[in-house]
C-alpha cells in the first residue's frame, strides 16, 4: 500500500500529465529530458531536494513541494521559496534571482505564487498551469495580472 507521501505524488504526477507536462523517468544516467516542458523530479538545490523542478525548453522555471494530503500548505511556501532561490549552478543557466514559479501541493490541494509579482503571495489555485501558460507569463505574453485576476476569482469560490 502507498504511503500518504507517495499516493501525493501520484496525484500530482496525473495532475500534471493532465496539463500537458511530460514525466520522464529519471535514472541515475540521465541527461536534461529533451522534451519541451518537463517536471525534473527530485532535483537538488543547495539548501535540500525540491520534489519537482519545472522545465521548459531545458530552463528551470519553477518548483512544486509535494506534501501527503493534510498538512497545511501555508506552511511550506518558505519551503519552495528556499529551493526556488537556491538551485545550483549547473541548474541555473542564466537565471538570475529566483525562479518565478512556485507550487506547494498535496495532489487534491495546490497553492500557486508568482515571485514577480510585488507582493507575491501563495494563493488556492485549482490546477497547474499547462506549460504554454507559463510560457506565455513568462514571456509577458499574457499580463501578470490575468493570471491574479484568475487567482483572486478562485479564492472567492473557494
Amino acid at each position: 500500500m502507498p504511503t500518504p507521501e507517495e499516493l501525493a505524488r501520484q496525484n500530482i504526477d496525473a495532475l500534471l500529465k493532465q496539463c500537458g507536462w511530460l514525466i520522464p523517468r529519471i535514472t541515475r544516467n540521465s541527461t536534461f529530458p529533451l522534451v519541451e516542458a518537463s517536471p525534473f523530479a527530485k532535483s537538488g538545490s543547495a539548501k535540500g531536494r525540491c520534489d519537482y523542478l519545472l522545465l521548459i525548453d531545458r530552463k528551470p522555471v519553477g518548483i512544486i513541494e509535494a506534501k501527503k494530503e493534510g498538512i497545511t500548505l501555508s506552511s511550506v511556501a518558505d519551503q519552495s521559496g528556499q529551493y526556488a532561490e537556491n538551485l545550483p549552478e549547473f541548474l541555473r543557466g542564466n537565471l538570475s534571482g529566483r525562479l518565478p514559479f512556485l507550487y506547494e501541493s498535496t495532489g487534491i490541494e495546490t497553492y500557486f505564487r508568482d515571485e514577480r509579482d510585488p507582493h507575491p503571495r501563495s494563493r488556492r489555485f485549482f490546477a497547474f498551469h499547462p506549460p504554454e501558460t507559463l510560457r506565455a507569463l513568462q514571456s509577458g505574453r499574457i499580463p501578470r495580472s490575468v493570471s491574479r485576476t484568475q487567482q483572486s476569482r478562485m479564492e472567492r469560490q473557494g
